[in-house]
């Protein structure tokens, strides 16, 4: 009977032991994508894209004598609205887009292995 249990437990961490490995291997990769964020080259051109759009937009409205509230408003609304979804996305614990359902999808997963 001795025997039967020391050979179930060693195919028991035969088992186990890739799994294990495989969940060690998958939170590295995650706390390293974690902090990981794009250099901060990418936000400046990002700023400057947006200057540069500005700068175009008032260029082509200068031509008439009356400016257009609704055009102003609405460019402005949609560079604000793109810079911060951009922005949002690449911190997605912190702003407005969270990944609160991907995160309860782990902690389940993990309840479920206890």
């Amino acid at each position: 009977m001795n025997a039967t249990r020391d050979q179930t437990a060693l195919s028991a961490r035969f088992l186990l032991l890739p799994a294990l490995n495989d969940m060690i291997d998958i939170t590295t990769t995650r706390a390293a994508a974690r902090r990981m964020h794009p250099d901060k080259a990418i936000f400046a051109m990002l700023g400057v894209a947006v200057l540069a759009g500005a700068l175009l937009a008032g260029w082509g409205m200068a031509a008439n004598s009356e400016r257009s509230l609704l055009h102003v408003v609405a460019f402005a609304l949609l560079m604000t609205s793109a810079v911060y979804v951009i922005l949002d996305l690449e911190y997605p614990r912190l702003g407005f887009l969270r990944i609160d359902a991907f995160d309860s999808l782990l902690v389940d997963v993990r309840r479920s292995m206890n």
